[in-house]
């Protein structure tokens, strides 16, 4: 039975060697060791199977920029779900959707206005995402359909739109 529960200190080696497995280079895993060390993982869950870390999400702070207005200036603020990773032989068992799923809960729990995501719009659509072109919203990596929004408030983004900026952790991943 799967457990998910909030990343204990000594849960670090453990969640580092879940995205050293999943991921073909170690991106994931540094870029989750400088969120949690720059203080920036707000949500970071751990799926355990037994003693076994099978499974890792973490949701860090992004900003929504009026770039159209000339200023630049941040006008919105939600998390970003990246990275999330599962240990090979623990994938395709349900193991990642618990792990997004319980990460929203505490989206919600601690009044996330809202929830971006860059990935498989088939795979995050059953968790409510849409391609975030529908509310005039546009990422750094020119994604396309495969960046996502989830509201999690009514009204939670600007009218008129914006750049979503990840934190600078981030700074080339894409």
């Amino acid at each position: 039975m799967t457990l998910i529960e909030t990343e204990r200190s000594e849960d670090q080696a453990g969640i580092r060697a879940v995205h050293l497995a999943a991921f073909p280079t170690p991106l994931e895993a540094d870029l989750v060791d400088r969120l949690r060390d720059n203080g920036r993982a707000m949500v970071s869950l751990v799926a355990r199977e037994g003693d076994k870390i099978a499974g890792h999400v973490l949701f860090s702070p992004v900003t929504v920029h009026d770039v159209a207005g000339g200023n630049d200036a941040a006008i919105s603020h939600g998390l970003g779900l990246a990275p999330v990773a599962v240990l090979p032989v623990f994938q395709r068992r349900g193991v990642g959707a618990a792990l997004v799923e319980a990460g929203l809960a505490g989206c919600r729990e601690s009044a996330t206005p809202f929830v971006v995501v860059l990935g498989k719009p088939a795979y995050y659509a059953r968790f409510g995402f849409e391609p975030a072109s529908r509310y005039r919203l546009d990422s750094e990596y020119n994604a396309g359909d495969a960046f996502q929004v989830l509201l999690l408030q009514a009204d939670a983004l600007p009218a008129q739109g914006g750049l979503v900026r990840y934190g600078d952790e981030f700074a080339g991943l894409g």
